[in-house]
């Protein structure tokens, strides 16, 4: 079993804490399958692939990538990079990752960790630049936050030491309320999906719930025009209910 970033520097008042789909995550993407897939389709003999984490949070995802790439792979010269709306994730992300690859540094071959910026999902990302997208969305089905207070809620406020409690419960909501049906979000990333992924060999990993309703979020895929897949790469949780979890991988077939 590959050991899973430390993210004890992390205040999980306002930061999503690893939980039950974070860990699902680690495990699809290190599994034989996943690897033997991206192994083949990432050679050694091409350029290194750029992987991508949009509301990337503690870091742990990426981290785990980074840390791990020569298992998940083949290869260890990936390069790493995360996107975050809640600023304070994207400053415990970046040391997540950071100390997971300096970690590495006895290796004398490691990942290369870019950045992670400050920003809503893949609005700031070059298109067709990302080989390996990571999603992993606001998929509860509640009420969106009020994102009118989000300037004023992003950074600790003038004159003041610290984050209050509203301010914290509004970064958490970022986190994990993802509005009807807990695809408003998600939606909004799906559209911008065929945009971003490299083309050729790009390759998205998204995370749903059953309430989702992940069969027709596939379908809904394979839609986008010839050669698009989606496929259940990795599952967890209860057997009913919306609290079973799917990851979705996401590429296109050459024409």
């Amino acid at each position: 079993m590959l050991p899973t970033p430390s993210t004890s520097h992390v205040c999980f008042d306002r930061v999503y804490e690893p939980a039950e789909d974070s860990y699902l995550l680690l495990d699809t993407l290190s599994s034989s399958t996943e690897s033997a897939f991206l192994s083949e389709r990432f050679l050694q003999s091409t350029a290194p692939p750029l992987v991508l984490e949009v509301g990337v949070g503690s870091g742990v995802v990426l981290a785990f990538v980074a840390a791990n790439a020569r298992s998940i792979f083949g290869r260890h010269d990936i390069l790493t990079l995360g996107t975050d709306i809640n600023s304070f994730a994207c400053q415990a992300a970046s040391q997540t990752v950071s100390t997971a690859v300096k970690d590495e540094e006895q290796h004398e071959e490691r990942s290369i960790f870019l950045d992670i910026v400050n920003g809503d999902l893949a609005s700031s990302i070059r298109p067709h630049s990302i080989d390996v997208f990571i999603f992993n969305p606001p998929y509860v089905p509640a009420e969106l936050p009020d994102f009118s207070r989000h300037t004023d809620y992003n950074a600790v406020p003038e004159g003041k030491t610290k984050t209050s409690f509203e301010q914290d419960s509004y970064l958490l909501e970022l986190s994990y309320a993802g509005g009807e049906d807990g695809m408003v979000v998600t939606n909004r990333m799906l559209e911008q999906i065929p945009d971003i992924l490299s083309k050729g060999r790009g390759v998205g990993y998204v995370l749903l719930c059953a309430q989702n309703k992940p069969d027709i979020v596939k379908q809904q895929i394979r839609d986008w025009g010839s050669g698009w897949q989606a496929e259940t790469v990795g599952t967890s949780g209860k057997k009913a209910g919306w609290e079973k979890l799917h990851i979705v991988r996401i590429w296109k077939n050459d024409d």
